[in-house]
Order: C-alpha cells, then structure tokens, then sequence
C-alpha cells in the first residue's frame, strides 16, 4: 500500500462495497432479511435510513479514490464509521450474538479499518511531500 494508485483502488473498493450495499438495501432490504432469514426491524425506514448513510459514505470514498492526498481529512469519518459498525456488532454478538450477515459485514470492516488507518500516515507523509 505504499503507492497513491494502490490508496486510489482502496478507497474505490470501498465505495463501491458501501455504496452498492446501501443501494441494495434501500431498495430491496424485505428480500435480504427474508432470504437471509432475519427478523426485519417494526419499520424498514430504519433499514432505509441507514442504508441512506452507507451511500453517502460510498461518495465520501469515492471523493477520497479520485483526489487521495486533498482528501485525506475525510478518513478519519471512514475510520469512525468502521470503528463504530465494528464495535456495535462485537458487542452485541459479545452480549447475545447477531445474524451471521451482520458479522461478515463486521469482518469486512475491520479489514477496511485497518487498511484506512494504515493509509492516513501515508497521505499525510504524501500531503507534506515526504512521499514521491
């Protein structure tokens, strides 16, 4: 991960992962409880609502792949998103487990989150022309 192309395909993974799950979630989310055999939430504006989250911050990741180094302040949203997905479903699978589904999200996540933090020292090393 040592080169701006390699930062650029990392952060376009991630949009496409977060934005196209939120799309897919936002448009078809009664058919991937029901096929994953999830208990739906009382209302799925819920589910729409944050879906609605997981494509802004598939723009936001897009933003970062077209322009890594002017971006770099948006990370750290990325880095708390993933803390934050990460930690609510360790803890409630801690505290008495979670569909399967969400704990491959999770997985995915933490790889990201590791990745992005991994990055931030690059792109600020890259932003004070440390970095050729």
């Amino acid at each position: 991960m040592k080169s701006l192309s390699s930062i650029r395909l990392l952060y376009a993974i991630a949009a496409a992962y977060d934005g196209l799950l939120g799309l897919a979630f936002i448009l078809a989310a009664p058919q991937i409880y029901d096929r994953c055999g999830i208990t739906p939430p009382n209302h799925w504006g819920y589910i729409h609502f944050t879906a609605g989250i997981l494509v802004i911050f598939g723009w936001m990741f897009l933003s970062i792949a077209l322009r890594p180094v002017e971006n770099r302040g948006l990370v750290i949203y990325g880095v708390l998103l993933k803390v934050c997905y990460v930690a609510t479903v360790g803890w409630h699978q801690l505290h008495g487990g979670v569909p399967h589904l969400w704990i491959w999200f999770a997985a995915a996540d933490a790889v990201f989150l590791a990745l992005f933090i991994w990055t931030m020292g690059w792109l600020k090393a890259a932003a004070s022309g440390a970095v050729k």
